[in-house]
């Protein structure tokens, strides 16, 4: 599977799995997880997407025990987990309301508690997961500055985050950010046209996609035209529409790694079949044709 160059010391594959549900599986046990990871390895999927906040706080923990029992997966596997989102669940259950943390304090803590959960010494891209309406930039960059320095993160992006965020969070940081994870499929194409996408090619910085089947909603209608215009596609070269739908995202030059999040085995197996799929110019504007209900000006 081909690679996206994030600088010079990490590299993600071509797609990601996510683990926001893992800690939702009725099987969570350490060999259940292990066979996800190597059932991703075996495509050439490296990289596994996590979050604190993922599974109400008990994901990265999933995930650590499985690294624990087989360590020798971590040198096979690039780690991208997020923090800054404080929910009132799980260790933070007294909080009293939902809030975003980008203080230094809590960026280290967090840091912390996601190595230690994880059984890692060094996490590959930490993600601010939500841009802060009360962030210091000066002190959230030169926290996340301090973490790079400090070897237990190797680089740092963003989620989430318009241009103005990073443009401003860039300002107080000597490193690069390496990429922004955003919503982006074909039931949510919004990002090819609001300056979300064009910014990063601007930048020059990859995409991560989140929900790149629009969180199941892409299938939620057997009669939508989006769905049939997927399947006209997926019945021509042979797989099925949840590849076509990820191959939309894939043929974008912006270079998106749509990160694809399951339980089921057999589905995970299937994710690079959207490695398979031909999408020329003309095919992918018939989708976003279809995606956006109407043809382009």
């Amino acid at each position: 599977m081909n690679r996206i160059k994030l600088n010079s010391d990490v590299s993600f594959s071509r797609i990601v799995y996510g683990m926001w549900r893992l800690a939702d599986d009725e099987n969570t046990t350490p060999a259940h997880v292990q066979a996800k990871i190597e059932a991703c390895l075996a495509q050439g999927i490296t990289t596994m997407d996590q979050a604190d906040i993922y599974g109400g706080y008990e994901a990265e923990e999933v995930l650590g025990a499985a690294l624990k029992a087989a360590p020798a997966l971590r040198d096979q596997i690039e780690i991208v987990t997020k923090c800054d989102i404080v929910a009132p669940v799980g260790r933070y259950s007294d909080a009293k309301a939902k809030y975003y943390d980008t203080s230094r304090a809590h960026l280290l803590a967090s840091v912390d508690h996601s190595l230690r959960l994880m059984n890692i010494d060094q996490i590959d891209v930490l993600l601010v997961h939500r841009p802060d309406p009360m962030m210091d930039h000066q002190e959230t960059g030169a926290a996340l500055d301090g973490l790079i320095a400090s070897g237990k993160v190797k680089s740092v992006g963003v989620s989430n985050f318009k241009r103005h965020d990073w443009t401003l969070l860039q300002s107080a940081m000597n490193n690069p950010l390496v990429t922004n994870q955003i919503e982006a499929s074909v039931v949510a194409p919004e990002c090819f046209t609001n300056g979300d996408i064009a910014f990063m090619q601007e930048f020059g910085a990859p995409v991560m996609a989140w929900s790149p089947l629009g969180g199941g909603s892409l299938f939620g209608d057997p009669l939508s035209p989006m769905l049939a215009a997927l399947n006209t596609v997926a019945k021509a070269q042979g797989v099925d529409a949840t590849a076509v739908a990820v191959a939309w995202l894939l043929a974008h030059p912006a270079e998106i790694a749509p990160v694809m999040g399951t339980n089921n085995l057999d589905r995970i197996a299937r994710i690079s079949d959207a490695m398979k799929v031909e999408m020329d110019r003309e095919t992918w504007f018939a989708l976003y044709t279809a995606s956006i209900g109407a043809e382009v000006p």
